[in-house]
């Protein structure tokens, strides 16, 4: 049952909304002033809230400011005698959901509120959501490694500076480079990935660029690149180092001139790029050998986050299994499994060559091959140690 707040200094107006409201099986609080709402709104969850604008002691468009200066989100709907266009402008712009003069019509009343209550329950679901997503991309770990990852990131996110990520293959690098982007200006824009290394070279420079329509056997139509997808957020190049010496030129020109142009085209098109790299090589030593650009290298590598491989952090495998064993379980649907000290041990031991990506999976078979607690048992059963 939904939850209104009705404030408004004249008893009988509040008396007749309450009465409305509940009748369309609303739950009802009442205010007689701002400041006796406001206290109100400090201690309790309102899903709506009816205000009177002219109170006494604290008028409804200070109540306004007041909440939401204070972050708390529900959506006001400020009602008037005395209203005007001006009025109505200056609520909405201060974050009201809508203004209504008095007296209200009923059905623009109950409408303008079942909107309200709608537009509430979808940015309550939407910020659910979104926590989920989050969680499930958590850089998992208190070793003194990933703290200082973590405390890199707080700081190099909100700046456009470019980073280049190493690490062994199933790391996490992508997981940092979700977060730069996360944790950035560009957050509300895209981020766009590419794996260099999954890209055949004569197609590399197509999906970076975009071509134009008959520039090659197969381009049937006209299509923009990754470069453009990305413009005014992140572009993620996975796998570096495989990239070929033509794209890296490519690739160094555009980040030069803030500008690409499509294959099979002449026409410089501007984009407004973050460029994040990752590379499980060691690119010093590819430059020595002549497979990498060291000029591209230098402007990748503003900053450098090198991601530790598990077994120089085996201090975080409790945490990490407790997170696999909730996220995976959710996404079976069933209650996480316990997992014994001895078991956890047992993980601990385990050379992980696969770093985070096989700590997963062999918790994803422990959880299905074990019974309702992870044993040493089935440690040593189920992983070849």
């Amino acid at each position: 049952m939904s939850h209104i707040l009705v404030v408004d200094d004249e008893k009988t107006i509040r008396q007749a909304l309450t009465e409305i409201l509940e009748d369309e099986s609303y739950e009802v609080s009442q205010a007689a002033d701002g400041e006796e709402a406001w206290g109100l709104l400090e201690s309790n969850q309102y899903d709506a809230v009816l205000c009177d604008i002219k109170m006494p002691k604290l008028d409804g468009i200070e109540l306004l400011d007041k909440v939401v200066e204070a972050g708390i989100d529900v959506p006001f709907i400020m009602i008037s005698a005395h209203g005007t266009i001006e009025t109505a402008v200056d609520a909405t712009k201060k974050g009201a959901y809508d203004f209504i003069q008095k007296p209200p019509d009923l059905n623009r009343l109950l409408l303008t509120v079942r909107n309200a209550l709608d537009k509430s329950t979808l940015q309550t679901e939407t910020k659910r959501l979104k926590k989920k997503i989050n969680k499930a991309f958590d850089i998992v770990g208190e070793s003194a490694a990933i703290t200082d990852i973590k405390q890199t990131i707080e700081k190099v996110a909100p700046t456009d500076a470019r980073v280049l990520i190493t690490g062994e293959n199933g790391t996490g690098k992508e997981l940092v480079a979700k977060w730069l982007h996360d944790k950035s200006a560009r957050a509300g824009s895209p981020l766009v990935e590419v794996n260099c290394a999954a890209i055949p070279s004569e197609l590399i420079e197509s999906e970076l660029f975009g071509h134009e329509k008959g520039s090659f056997t197969s381009a049937h139509k006209q299509r923009s690149g990754k470069f453009e997808q990305a413009n005014g957020g992140t572009l993620f190049l996975d796998e570096i180092g495989d990239m070929s010496l033509s794209a890296q030129a490519k690739v160094l020109r555009a980040l030069q001139e803030s500008q690409v142009t499509r294959v099979g085209g002449d026409k410089k098109i501007k984009v407004d790029v973050r460029v994040l790299a990752a590379t499980n090589k060691d690119l010093k030593k590819e430059i020595e050998e002549g497979n990498f650009r060291e000029d591209l290298y230098h402007r990748l590598s503003v900053m450098i986050i090198q991601v530790p491989a598990l077994r120089d952090r085996k201090d975080d495998i409790p945490l990490l299994v407790d997170h696999f064993l909730n996220q995976i379980s959710n996404e079976y649907g069933t209650a996480p499994k316990a997992i014994s000290d001895g078991a956890i041990k047992q993980l601990k031991e385990y050379a992980w060559t696969g770093n985070i990506r096989e700590l997963r999976n062999i918790v994803e078979r422990l959880i299905i091959m074990s019974n309702d607690e992870i044993t040493e048992a089935d440690v040593k059963k189920y992983v070849e140690i």
